[in-house]
């Protein structure tokens, strides 16, 4: 399921990353690999609020469309 489909304030496991090789790299340098753990925050207007690891992170609607969790 895509990201921006995550239930808020469960902890889901990202699982695989839609995006060219440039986008992935990018997204892991900021802490979105597969294997990571992230929360939902906030999703609203399409965009989406995550917590990683200790921070929080905003992506718009498209880029987490590509993100795809296993709940």
């Amino acid at each position: 399921m895509p990201l921006k489909m995550a239930p808020r304030g469960v902890e889901v496991e990202i699982r695989r990353l839609a995006a060219d090789e440039s986008v992935k790299r990018h997204l892991e340098n900021l802490g979105l690999a597969v294997g990571q753990k992230v929360t939902l925050l906030s999703a609203q207007g399409g965009a989406v609020i995550v917590k990683v690891k200790e921070g929080r992170m905003a992506l718009d609607g498209e880029m987490a469309a590509g993100i795809f969790i296993a709940v």
